[in-house]
């Protein structure tokens, strides 16, 4: 067994990242998931949020939305409809999107309440990894 993972983040147009990784904890569609080396299979779909992964002393984010990500004991594999690295963030874009969304809520009727929430979260995840962890 290694001490480390091989992380893995595409999109269906793009690779966003290789790396290795000590721990990768992925958002899952039911709360955060912590992979460390050696890690049972397995194959979940994902929520919204923060890829995080650490490798020493470094640490690195990225924001991902729907999909899915499949673990093996020795690597991660995000497979994401959406994945943007922090440095492809707009912070002022995302912080103007989260406001306008947060106002929709208000009157939104039910038909489209899921759109306007997934933008919402979106834009946390967005400003949290901008900002360097957590929304």
């Amino acid at each position: 067994m290694t001490d480390t993972l091989r992380l893995e983040v595409v999109t269906p147009s793009r690779r966003v990242l290789e790396s290795r990784a000590s721990e990768v904890r992925i958002p899952g569609a039911l709360g955060e998931l912590g992979v460390l080396p050696g890690h049972t299979p397995l194959l979940t779909s994902l929520g919204t949020g923060e890829v995080t992964w650490f490798d020493g002393d470094t640490t690195g984010r990225l924001v991902v939305q729907g999909g899915f990500a499949e673990v093996q004991p020795d690597a991660v594999t995000v497979l994401a409809s959406i994945a943007e690295t922090v440095d492809e963030i707009d912070l002022d874009a995302a912080r103007t999107t989260l406001a306008d969304a947060q106002e929709k809520l208000k009157t939104v009727d039910a038909d489209d309440f899921d759109e306007v929430d997934s933008a919402v979260r979106l834009a946390e995840a967005r400003i949290g990894a901008a900002a360097g962890g957590g929304a």
